[in-house]
């Protein structure tokens, strides 16, 4: 056992960061050498008489910056690193300092661990993306004859292409829509925006789902709207809760519910639009990843579904195309069309004319619907990989949901860390993930740290690697038997 005193100061900064800074000062002193193994969690916090918390923060803390490493069913070791001397070791503004405590770490690497593998949730497979097609259409659009292209477009976007989006979306999704009503531009955020100043921004209340997609809040926050969180129930928002919180605009992700992957069903959707009619209410149904399904039939969408005109649908090219193309799409209902004609003529388009050209004789010709066939059974493969590994890897140490859809699954992990601490962990082994926590307006106070984990950019084989790595990085701190009745 090391030499530690059981010492802190009272009054001072939390306990897991005296002790943090005592392993810093041992390290960066080279009086805890590199390779020398630290005590286990249960054991250095019966000697501390502080809790397993404490000691598994400080130990987290440690190895995010590189000081430790976790080796698999043997413990906490201090890394070995080449030195360059003794480094300041950051202390707390105005507090004393750390008087006791001795233990071992190692000194910091000098730069980032290298990502390996990267799971997030918006990656798409661009090695598959069909380049010499989309170049050949582009070239085709830079002809001499078609100079137009190269000059303001269409305020809505370019008639072409809306006129392909009319006739897809209709087989494809169930969508009502005549090229008159299609809104292109450059990004959900972009289309939002226009909504936002369309509807007026002064004191505006609007509801979205808790937890929800940040960047859509970010921007009716900055709007000024007053944005009001609705909790989701097992199908999906909460329609009692969003007809108590008195707001007549609401942003929903219906076929994929952003973060926890839910699939609103039918009977829900009609209870929506049932509150919609009754309230003169507008639903603003985001389906921004709705190509692609992996179990039973695509449910049709919530405006294929509306006959009084109630819903602004929303979609997007980044997830089936690439996100670099930064194209997006709204089919306004015919009520709001003069409305939008009228308070937002002098707004240029946003989307690129080459780019709309492009998509349009790649819709035209055949290419689009090939490519999303093909990527959907791509994407399938990927997704069961992701979840077998998972499964064989974590077990009962985590939870699964949102599996039917899209290009993430949101995963619990059974672990007193933190969110943060798991995500430092992960990245000092490489790995890079990405907690749903910031999706919160009110986060949990007792819920399972939860990650979006995406699989569309990594090949089966990263998948695998990735998850094989994670399990070894965060074992530690896994407990099987937490969120269990």
């Amino acid at each position: 056992m090391l030499d530690i005193s059981p010492r802190f100061v009272e009054g001072s900064e939390p306990l897991y960061l005296q002790l943090y800074r005592y392993f810093c000062t041992e390290i960066q002193g080279r009086r805890l050498i590199s390779g020398t193994r630290l005590p286990s969690v249960r054991a250095l916090s019966g000697f501390l008489h502080v809790s397993k918390t404490t000691v598994e923060s400080a130990y987290h803390q440690l190895m995010a910056e590189g000081y430790i490493e976790s080796r698999e069913r043997s413990g906490f070791y201090v890394v070995d690193v080449d030195w360059d001397g003794p480094m300041p070791v950051p202390t707390g503004k105005g507090q004393p300092p750390v008087k006791t405590v001795h233990v071992q770490t190692p000194p910091p690497t000098t730069s980032p661990v290298p990502v390996q593998y990267d799971f997030h949730q918006a990656r798409v497979d661009a090695e598959h993306f069909p380049f010499d097609r989309w170049r050949k259409y582009t070239n085709q659009c830079m002809q001499e004859e078609n100079k137009h292209v190269l000059y303001y477009g269409d305020q809505q976007g370019e008639p072409q292409l809306r006129e392909e989006l009319s006739r897809y979306l209709g087989r494809a999704r169930g969508v009502q829509a005549t090229p008159e009503q299609i809104v292109i531009g450059a990004g959900t955020q972009v289309m939002i925006s226009l909504l936002g100043f369309l509807f007026g921004t002064r004191g505006q209340a609007v509801a979205m789902e808790e937890p929800g997609y940040h960047g859509v809040r970010a921007v009716f926050s900055h709007l000024g709207y007053d944005v009001r969180p609705i909790r989701l129930a097992e199908d999906g928002i909460d329609v009692e809760a969003l007809n108590e919180s008195g707001a007549q605009l609401v942003y929903i992700t219906p076929s994929h519910q952003d973060p926890t992957g839910i699939v609103m069903p039918y009977a829900k959707r009609l209870k929506l639009l049932h509150w919609a009619n009754q309230t003169g209410s507008y639903i603003m149904e985001d389906d921004y990843d709705g190509e692609f399904r992996y179990h039973g039939k695509p449910i049709p969408s919530l405006q294929g579904l509306d006959t009084q005109g109630r819903v602004i649908y929303l979609g997007t090219f980044s997830k089936a195309l690439l996100p670099s193309i930064r194209m997006s799409y709204m089919v306004l209902p015919q009520t709001l069309l003069a409305v939008f004609q009228e308070k937002l003529a002098d707004f240029d388009q946003s989307a690129s004319r080459i780019h709309q050209e492009t998509l349009a004789l790649f819709m035209k010709n055949g290419d689009w619907e090939r490519h999303i066939r093909k990527m959907r059974t791509l994407y399938r493969k990927k997704h069961g990989a992701l979840l077998q590994c998972l499964q064989e890897h974590f077990g009962a140490y985590i939870q699964i949901k949102g599996q039917d859809a899209g290009l993430s699954v949101t995963v619990e992990v059974k672990s007193e860390s933190t969110p943060q601490q798991l995500k430092q962990i992960a990245a000092a082994s490489g790995v890079r993930v990405y907690p749903t926590a910031h999706k919160w307006v009110h986060p949990q106070e007792n819920g399972l740290p939860a990650f979006q984990f995406g699989f569309g950019g990594q090949t089966i084989e990263e998948i695998e690697g990735g998850v094989c790595l994670l399990k070894r990085a965060w074992e530690p701190y896994l407990h099987k038997d937490m969120g269990e009745e």
